[in-house]
């Protein structure tokens, strides 16, 4: 190409927040970098930082697109549009479907999520993460039970990603029916 002719590359950017969720993937936060993301991108390195100056800024596009699979399964579950469907069988079900599917996939979205924890940039993207699929939630409960049964499909993931053990849907089932049930009044 001609020097300072651009080359025309509308995706771009998208293919380098794809590569920093594969770089995430395969080292870890601590293995990303501009330089790294580039090379898997296959792009110049100045291409990274005119699309993402920090890392941080990166890690946010990063964890917004990992998010979206999980707030659109919930959202997609058809127990949801079923008012008579089980709705604790049916969340139970699907966090055993999602943990059952590309779990590497799985520990990844968490990896970034947990991320917050030391990166302020990154709270905000985990804050809509919740909110998303409480809000997918709401229409079969209250706001506030929405909120508790994300907190515990959040716990029971965690639980079974930090201890290799299996996934026990029946144990869910329990759970997330208890938080549905009416409180008896004193």
């Amino acid at each position: 190409m001609p020097q300072g002719v651009r080359r025309y590359d509308p995706d771009r950017r998208q293919r380098i927040i794809d590569a920093a969720i594969r770089v995430v993937g395969a080292r870890g936060i601590a293995g990303l970098s501009h330089r790294s993301v580039a090379a898997e991108a296959d792009v110049p390195l100045g291409s990274t930082t005119y699309h993402f100056k920090t890392l941080d800024d990166l890690l946010v596009a990063a964890l917004r697109q990992a998010n979206e699979g999980f707030a659109r399964a919930v959202a997609d579950a058809p127990a949801l549009a079923d008012p008579e469907a089980d709705l604790a069988g049916a969340l139970a079900r699907l966090l055993g479907e999602i943990l059952a599917g590309d779990r590497g996939r799985v520990e990844l979205e968490y990896e970034l999520y947990l991320a917050a924890l030391r990166r302020p940039a990154l709270r905000p993207v985990a804050a809509e993460w919740c909110a998303a699929a409480a809000e997918a939630l709401a229409p079969r409960t209250d706001p506030a039970t929405a909120r508790a049964l994300v907190a515990a499909m959040d716990g029971i993931s965690l639980q079974v990603l930090l201890t290799d053990a299996e996934y026990d849907e029946p144990y869910a089932r329990e759970v997330l029916g208890r938080l549905l049930r009416p409180r008896s009044t004193p």
